[in-house]
């Protein structure tokens, strides 16, 4: 892969998205950068401490850069689209994004004890265990159906469909 590549995971609270990306990214990040966008429908993440002079920065309503020797972080009150993401991270081969089932990317719904039917419309793979009795189900053709725990074949399926960004 020498392109820029976008690939989303989905599913309903608590089905493994995060474990799964994880996973995948700790596979990943030997022998290609990866970045992760994570959806924050709620609202309720928070990245920084009350008092510190970043958090201080951030109330004004101002767009704030914290850089040190290790990193950088960029706290903003706008939304960003995935263009603008993709060109504020800049240097990157693989692209893992949490959630945004807007976003026009191949998809993999995560399912475990049940599948959510309604996920369906906006998914080109499913990664379920083996909780979920799949013979239940009436999963529509062009869904590959993935094992939850095989993070190698969930990486094969991603580097053959992610979309070039």
């Amino acid at each position: 892969m020498k392109e820029r590549v976008a690939v989303a995971f989905t599913g309903p609270s608590n089905s493994g998205k995060t474990t799964l990306i994880e996973k995948v990214a700790r596979k990943l990040i030997a022998t290609h950068k990866v970045a992760i966008v994570k959806n924050d429908p709620k609202d309720k993440a928070t990245f920084d401490v009350e008092g510190k002079d970043s958090w201080k920065f951030f109330q004004t309503g101002a767009e704030v850069v914290v850089t040190s020797p290790t990193r950088t972080t960029y706290f903003s009150h706008r939304q960003k689209s995935l263009e603008e993401i993709v060109a504020m991270i800049g240097d990157f081969d693989i692209l893992l994004v949490e959630g945004l089932k807007t976003l026009p990317l191949p998809r993999i719904a995560i399912f475990r004890g049940r599948i959510d039917e309604s996920y369906f419309d906006c998914s080109e793979a499913m990664a379920v265990d083996d909780t979920v009795d799949l013979s239940a189900y009436a999963i529509p053709e062009g869904i590959d159906i993935l094992d939850l725990n095989d993070t190698d074949r969930i990486i094969d399926w991603i580097q053959t469909h992610a979309k070039a960004v």
